[in-house]
């Protein structure tokens, strides 16, 4: 039953991993497999209405994405000729908010499948056998999530995943934690070990060459009883640090990463866990840091890392959660902290909570407003998603103080947005004026302020004026009503006429190290980089 057409499609989305589910579908169904012809897009792709597809598969990442997610399951419907049935619809997505995909009335027919694609193919697929599906009769074939990924399909579509040139494997699925802002237990489960990383590895190698990178996916490895055996596995495999691989004339450097972070709690418990970690060559350590109270184990981590010998980490800051921005502010500041006490580099990545049954980035914490996270949101345009451990860089993107932040949190977005302009040039003026009658405010007139503005449309704020009662309040909205494009387009032309006298900022850290989503770009473009006058060696930033 070769030569069966078959279609991959991942949304349109910016994303740094390539799809593996898919890339395991290609495997079971290409050349290895069934020998069918297999297509791989990423959005939409014109040329593919030329042919009758006898099966549609679409990946999901984030839940948020759902808007994107929704296009490429209308555009997999025109290209079945609205054969829902031939159109499968998996990943995290859709295995965290089912009922929002099975309630949309024009996708009846669509299989959504939840969780991995463990069992049989037939099973997994949920194949119905008796109306002769395509291989619905696959009962005893391997598990299509055991299958190796079929990086050949890559080649197919031009756009550049960051993280490419890697083996993609798991030590361990699951976790033993419930932490109820992850979707891990609902995808995955509790935490089980997973095939020889080996046996892995070599297959991806016969098959389609040597990887530079090692990149597994586990959840929590660390706390995996084998946790010892795979960091031997890792070493036997060749990843020591310092190690190279040589495909040319130039060895290339080769790195390990856990990029879903290992835990705290854990690596606090015994050194041993980072004495492990440092007989590979890990880049870099990251560590989750997701509120306050990890402060005693996550500085203990660190310590025990910078004993032996890692000194470059990254960790993730979950906010927006239970947490408030004065819990987000402390986190930051003590790895400017421990960056000046113990010389390490440690890049911190705000991650911004929202629940994983939303289809949108529209949550707004319990101690935060709407206004309060836009404004997180273009400070982290302004650095490129990442908190710098440099004291001078943290104090001007994010202040030095709890208050400060705070303060920084409730200024008019137009001045973070546009934060040279107003800091050094042709603005300061206005800044500094409004700094003059901000600091006038009493405790309440500031409530009162940000009452005003914490979750209503820019639009909107000519509106809020009038219900100030305060008159200190009253005059400081004025600062707060948008510009128009005129103003606008001027202090942009300005600023491009600064930066052409001004040397090219450079970003240190590897597209291979950022995070895979931090939401920089939702509903605003990027904005410049923080840093007048800074020397390249003293821009933290990231994209």
């Amino acid at each position: 039953m070769a030569n069966k057409n078959i279609l991959l499609i991942e949304p349109d989305y910016k994303n740094k991993y390539p799809p593996l589910g898919l890339m395991k579908l290609a495997q079971y169904h290409g050349p290895h497999g069934k020998r069918d012809k297999v297509r791989f897009v990423k959005g939409e792709d014109p040329s593919v209405f030329g042919t009758a597809w006898d099966r549609i598969y679409i990946t999901t990442l984030f839940s948020f994405e759902f808007a994107r997610i929704s296009t490429s399951i209308e555009y997999a419907l025109k290209v079945a000729n609205g054969h829902a049935d031939k159109i499968f619809v998996g990943g995290i997505a859709a295995s965290l908010m089912p009922e929002v995909f099975a309630s949309k009335p024009g996708w009846h027919g669509i299989r959504f499948i939840q969780g991995l694609l463990t069992g049989s193919p037939s099973k997994a697929l949920k194949l119905d056998e008796y109306s002769e599906e395509l291989y619905s009769d696959d009962h005893h074939g391997p598990a299509i999530e055991d299958l190796i990924p079929d990086y050949g399909i890559l080649d197919q579509i031009e756009y550049k995943y960051p993280v490419r040139d890697a083996y993609f494997a798991y030590a361990s699925r699951g976790c033993i934690r419930k932490c109820t802002f992850c979707g891990v237990p609902k995808l995955e489960g509790d935490q089980r070990d997973a095939e020889s990383i080996t046996t892995v590895v070599r297959n991806i190698e016969a098959r389609y060459g040597s990887k530079k990178d090692l990149i597994l996916m586990d959840n929590n490895v660390v706390a995996s009883p084998k946790f010892r055996d795979i960091i031997a596995e890792i070493r036997d495999l060749g990843f020591l640090p310092n190690a190279k691989l040589n495909t040319g004339r130039v060895p290339v450097q080769r790195r390990v990463d856990f990029n879903q972070g290992v835990d705290a709690r854990i690596l606090c418990k015994d050194p041993v866990y980072l004495r492990e970690l440092a007989t590979i060559c890990l880049r870099p350590l990251r560590i989750a840091f997701d509120h306050l109270g990890l402060k005693s184990p996550y500085e203990k981590a660190i310590r025990y890392a910078h004993e032996f010998g890692l000194t470059s980490m990254s960790n993730y800051m979950l906010y927006n959660f239970h947490d408030s921005p004065g819990d987000l502010f402390e986190r930051m500041r003590l790895n400017v902290t421990l960056n000046e006490e113990l010389n390490l580099r440690i890049w911190s990545f705000p991650m911004r909570y929202q629940p994983t049954s939303l289809p949108d980035r529209s949550h707004v914490g319990e101690k935060w407003t709407r206004y309060q996270l836009r404004s997180m949101q273009l400070i982290l345009q302004a650095t490129h998603g990442v908190v710098s451990g440099e004291p001078s860089f943290f104090k001007r993107a994010f202040g030095n103080t709890v208050e400060e932040f705070q303060i920084l949190l409730m200024r008019p977005h137009h001045f973070i947005f546009n934060r040279d302009h107003y800091d050094f040039h042709a603005g300061n003026a206005q800044l500094t004026e409004y700094k003059k009658e901000f600091a006038k405010l009493s405790d309440s007139e500031r409530a009162e302020l940000l009452r005003l503005i914490a979750s209503v449309d820019p639009r909107e704020l000519h509106g809020q004026v009038k219900l100030a009662t305060a008159a200190r309040v009253r005059s400081i909205m004025r600062h707060y009503l948008p510009l128009t494009k005129t103003e606008e387009a001027e202090i942009w032309a300005q600023k491009r006429a600064i930066q052409k006298e001004q040397e090219d900022l450079s970003i240190i850290v590897p597209d291979d190290e950022r995070v895979e989503d931090a939401g920089l770009n939702y509903e605003e473009a990027a904005v410049p980089v923080i840093g007048k006058g800074a020397r390249k060696k003293k821009v933290m930033a990231v994209a």
